[in-house]
């Protein structure tokens, strides 16, 4: 703690955020692990959700149990992925499944740098669709549009830092971006949002935790459109 008294407000600052990064890689890291070993006993052959915290955060086994989902899901979803990190280890998080239909949202993070270019994200988006289409020729791949943002519920720092560059704009832009490039693929975009959007094109104030993740009821409003998907 003598260390500490040393340091400047500005030095703590930038090692608080050092230690949180750290942190994120490293938890990255533990979720591939986990991953990897328990797909050793899955089902071949079911749904899987696959991308960022925006699928990690789906609460579909719950739903799953509560809503009689005679379906078996898989969600391979990790917090903090870029399309940049999903390249990596489309093993871990879907061929090692073999699944039949895949639900993918990724690319919200690739947004939170303030170099972000959207051509730049879609590039990438591209080669992970082309890699699954390879690899999976017969799957049935669904690219979800991307969730509206709150800004005015950011209640730190660094989230108001992430709203410089993540807007409804380019939500919004990027989405008619991923739909062209389900159009080239031949695979499905599916915009499941109609429900979360309040008066002025945001996310419902009542749906969102900080402005970009969601509670269960923003969830079970995006379920409700997806069964129709999931169903099928």
């Amino acid at each position: 703690m003598e260390e500490l008294k040393d340091l400047s407000e500005q030095d703590i600052k930038v090692n608080v955020e050092q230690l949180l990064k750290a942190y994120s890689e490293q938890d990255k890291k533990d979720k591939i692990e986990r991953y990897r070993r328990l797909n050793q006993y899955v089902k071949k052959g079911q749904i899987v959700f696959a991308g960022s915290s925006l699928m990690e955060q789906f609460p579909i086994y719950e739903f799953i149990q509560d809503f009689d989902i005679d379906k078996v899901i898989y969600n391979r979803g990790i917090g903090g992925f870029t399309t940049i990190e999903m390249l990596e280890v489309l093993d871990v998080c879907i061929f090692d499944l073999k699944p039949s239909r895949i639900f993918l949202n990724i690319g919200t993070n690739d947004m939170n740098d303030a170099a972000y270019k959207e051509e730049e994200l879609i590039g990438r988006y591209d080669i992970i669709v082309s890699k699954i289409m390879e690899i999976l020729p017969k799957v049935e791949l669904f690219l979800m549009a991307y969730y509206p943002i709150n800004e005015s519920k950011a209640d730190n720092v660094w989230q108001k830092e992430i709203f410089k560059t993540r807007t409804n704009a380019r939500i919004l832009s990027a989405n008619g971006a991923v739909e062209q490039l389900a159009i080239k693929y031949d695979v499905r975009y599916i915009d499941v949002n109609k429900n979360l959007y309040d008066e002025e094109g945001r996310m419902k104030p009542e749906f969102t935790i900080e402005g970009m993740h969601m509670y269960g009821n923003g969830y079970k409003e995006v379920l409700d459109e997806m069964m129709k998907y999931i169903m099928e």
